[in-house]
């Protein structure tokens, strides 16, 4: 009686007090792998719908993607569909959600049902990743890479060619980037480095850091814009552009010397003109924070 009167304790107590206990469970995995023979630049199509992916490379004419399957009981993990396909170079590997499960069970306690890819592919590719849940991550890579993720950080390294990111809750790193990088966050920070030929950079929340090394030439425009945050730009030597940068609250500091400016008291929110003799416009935007332009 005194133990039952505890526990009926310790649950109501809970109850007032509005609190959640998080348990997990005991968890299961179970691990599955797909091989692939390709020829060179194999088209390679990969998604989860919870669960971290990670995509390296190696030099074999061949794609492994190498499935961990997490869950609460061994039923949960049988539910897990991993639909894998191979039409000539395309390789499509789909892992889904099971149906008709509920993942929660008793009070307060969450049990979760997820899956982790490992993603090995030739250098060159051109590769789709998409996680409905959980972080991303790309390394030694060239070609189209187009890494997509609903909630989660994504970081990129060594990728040449054209790199398009996207994430709705998430920082974005992308470093050694050789091309042209396309990068997206509804909620988090933007860094990027390398030698860059075309660049939109665009956070909803967060600071915004774009190093461009020597050997970086603008083909077209570069966008890069903050709703919310500081942006800094580090451009080598020599760099050309046509420069439009402005915040709505916070300062523009420029090592360059530029025509145009305006001034709110003394802050100088707004500067325009050319650096290395002009050419495509690098277009700077933050609505809260300073914008520093930097030689290096």
């Amino acid at each position: 009686m005194r133990i039952a009167a505890l526990v009926a304790t310790v649950v109501l107590g809970l109850a007032a007090g509005a609190c959640t206990v998080r348990v997990d469970s005991e968890e299961h995995t179970a691990r599955e792998e797909k091989r692939f023979k390709v020829a060179a630049e194999p088209e390679v199509r990969v998604a989860t719908f919870d669960g971290s992916i990670e995509v390296h490379s190696w030099d074999r004419d061949e794609v492994l993607v190498e499935v961990e399957k997490r869950g609460p009981d061994e039923e949960a993990l049988k539910s897990i569909r991993v639909r894998a396909e191979q039409q000539g170079n395309r390789i499509e590997v789909d892992v889904t959600r099971p149906s008709g499960r509920d993942n929660f069970v008793g009070i307060g306690i969450h049990i979760g049902t997820a899956a982790r890819l490992t993603v090995t592919v030739p250098r060159r590719v051109v590769l789709q990743v998409r996680s409905g849940d959980g972080s991303i991550r790309a390394d030694r890579l060239e070609g189209r890479i187009e890494l997509r993720t609903s909630d989660g950080s994504v970081r990129a390294d060594e990728v040449k060619g054209t790199l398009d990111v996207e994430t709705h809750d998430g920082s974005i790193t992308a470093d050694e980037v050789d091309g042209e990088a396309t990068l997206s966050t509804r909620d988090g920070g933007i860094n990027v480095s390398g030698r860059l030929s075309i660049l939109k950079a665009k956070t909803g929340d967060g600071s915004v850091t774009i190093r461009a090394d020597r050997g970086s030439v603008m083909a077209a425009g570069w966008s890069i814009i903050t709703e919310d945050g500081a942006v800094a730009v580090y451009l080598p030597e020599p760099f050309a552009a046509e420069v439009d940068a402005q915040t709505d609250d916070g300062r523009v500091r420029s090592d360059f010397e530029l025509e145009a400016e305006r001034e709110d008291g003394h802050r100088r929110r707004w500067v325009r003109g050319k650096i290395g003799g002009g050419g495509h416009q690098l277009r700077i935007r933050t609505g809260d924070g300073s914008i520093s332009l930097r030689n290096w």
